[in-house]
Order: C-alpha cells, then sequence, then structure tokens
C-alpha cells in the first residue's frame, strides 16, 4: 500500500519562505521609494498654497512676506503640512520686496539623509529647489 504525505516537508517551506523573501527584498526598496515621493504631494500643495496668498499679498501691498501668521492669515509662520510630512515656512531671497522662498522641510519618516532631495523649495520667481516627484 501507498502511504500519502500529507503536509509540506521542511525544504518545500524553505524554499517557499526563500522565494517570499527574495520578492520582498526587491519590492520593498521601490515601494518605500514611491511612498516618499507620494508624500510630496502634501508639502507641494501646501507650498503652492502659501505662494497664491503670498502673490495676493504682493499685490496689495507691493512686496511678499515672511510673516504668514500675520499678514497672510495662517495659523503659524512654521505650517504644517495636512499629512505632517512638511513644515512650511517663507524666507527672503535677496530684497523681500522681489521675492520670496517658500520652504517644505521633510519631517518624520519622510527623511532619509539627503536634505537636497528631502527638503522642496520654490520662489516667487518660479525656481524650484530639491528633487520634485517629476525629477525622479
Amino acid at each position: 500500500m501507498k502511504k500519502h504525505q500529507r503536509g509540506m516537508s521542511l525544504i518545500e517551506l524553505m524554499i517557499v519562505v526563500a522565494i517570499i523573501g527574495i520578492i520582498v527584498a526587491i519590492a520593498y526598496p521601490s515601494y518605500s521609494q514611491h511612498v516618499i515621493k507620494t508624500r510630496k504631494t502634501d508639502g507641494i500643495a501646501l507650498i503652492n498654497k502659501v505662494l497664491q496668498a503670498q502673490e495676493r499679498f504682493f499685490v496689495n501691498n507691493l512686496r511678499y512676506t515672511t510673516a504668514l501668521q500675520n499678514d497672510l492669515g495662517f495659523a503659524d509662520d512654521d505650517l504644517p503640512s495636512d499629512g505632517g510630512h512638511y513644515l512650511v515656512t517663507a524666507t527672503a531671497c535677496g530684497d523681500i520686496a522681489t521675492c520670496v522662498n517658500i520652504t517644505a522641510t521633510a519631517q518624520g519618516s519622510q527623511v532619509t539623509g539627503t536634505p537636497l532631495d528631502d527638503n522642496l523649495g520654490l520662489n516667487s520667481q518660479g525656481t524650484k529647489i530639491g528633487k520634485w516627484p517629476n525629477d525622479y
């Protein structure tokens, strides 16, 4: 009589575990980069919102401002993005009357160790700073 084997052998189980490990080793770094890239839209949205408010302020006052709370009506001068992945601030680029930098500084898990890649910026003259999602 033939005896039917029930279950899997240890070698078969180890082969399955090895295959899963290889798939995870290949997929996880790609997934992590995609998450970081996607979260950048959180910072970009707030940069654009602040820059639009800056342009409205400029039309009325013929200058830009770094006082986001007092002059533009935001909750604070250091604005956290909706997802909390960026902290947005405004600084003068040269003369505040003609140019303002809006910078989104990466926070928490969005920090990968390279500030030029992590942080985003846009000034009132249209110059981008950092690695934007379409730069990948």
